[in-house]
């Protein structure tokens, strides 16, 4: 059983005024909001800029956070909204999947980079949400390009946020891959001589220019999914299966 904790931080605001502040709370009663904790239905997002992105999908579902969510200087992790057994908890992009794998979310949004990365069999996929868009790649430093033949290789060091995907791609080809785990700044890592080549997410390739490197081979795209916990899927068939179609919804409509 999931034991969130409490829609609001005892002492910081009381629902009353969480819902004299936001006008899509009108109508919903204090004692509605605050329903029982047990009950309600966890939906984990992830921080950052795919937020901004999903913003017009959850508004088009039906799902208004309370004030707090939009504010910078909250410190607040988990959100009421005007869903009376729907809260918001907002953690980092790869802890999306290990809340929702685990039963403390019931339902999240992740990328399937993250999905391919962890593999988790606990988590379902029902849609591509269609936002995030961007690919997984392996970049090297623009010199090296000239004179390399990547259907050559049989050993590569590579820095990457994602070592059991790069392990993967490169056994798939014969190739023996050495990963160096880490969790941001990869373009530094060929400069500085930790290794000559990277694995990482690439949207522009701006960023890649900037610091010399250049995309060498796609492993593959990425979006945002709407993820659901299998367990929780099957012994709450109903209410997650309506946030699965209003979801689907709220796509179609942004698609069209």
């Amino acid at each position: 059983m999931v034991h969130p904790g409490p829609p609001f931080r005892p002492g910081e605001r009381s629902e009353e005024s969480v819902l004299s502040a936001d006008p899509s709370l009108q109508g919903v009663t204090a004692a509605t909001v605050a329903a029982p904790v047990d009950d309600q239905l966890v939906l984990a997002l992830p921080k950052g800029r795919i937020l901004k992105e999903l913003r017009p999908l959850l508004s088009h579902a039906g799902i208004h956070p309370e004030p707090a969510f939009d504010d910078d200087k909250s410190r607040l992790l988990r959100f009421a909204t005007n869903v009376p057994n729907l809260s918001i908890i907002r953690v980092r992009s790869f802890d999306v999947a290990t809340f929702v794998a685990f039963g403390a979310a019931h339902l999240g949004v992740a990328g399937n980079d993250v999905l391919m990365e962890f593999d988790y069999p606990e988590i379902y996929a029902p849609l591509d949400l269609g936002i995030g868009a961007c690919r997984l790649s392996v970049a090297e430093p623009v010199e090296m390009m000239e004179g390399d033949d990547p259907s050559r290789w049989s050993h590569v060091r590579v820095a990457t946020k994602y070592p059991e995907v790069t392990k993967r791609h490169f056994a798939a080809r014969g190739v023996q891959a050495e990963c160096v785990k880490l969790n941001g700044a990869m373009e530094l890592a060929p400069t500085l001589g930790l290794c000559r080549r990277i694995v990482d997410l690439v949207s522009t390739g701006s960023t890649l220019k900037a610091n010399g490197l250049v995309e060498v081979e796609h492993i593959a795209d990425v979006t945002s999914r709407l993820i659901v916990n299998r367990a929780a899927f099957k012994t709450r068939t109903a209410e997650i299966s309506q946030w699965i179609d209003k979801f689907r919804e709220a796509v179609n409509a942004r698609q069209a």
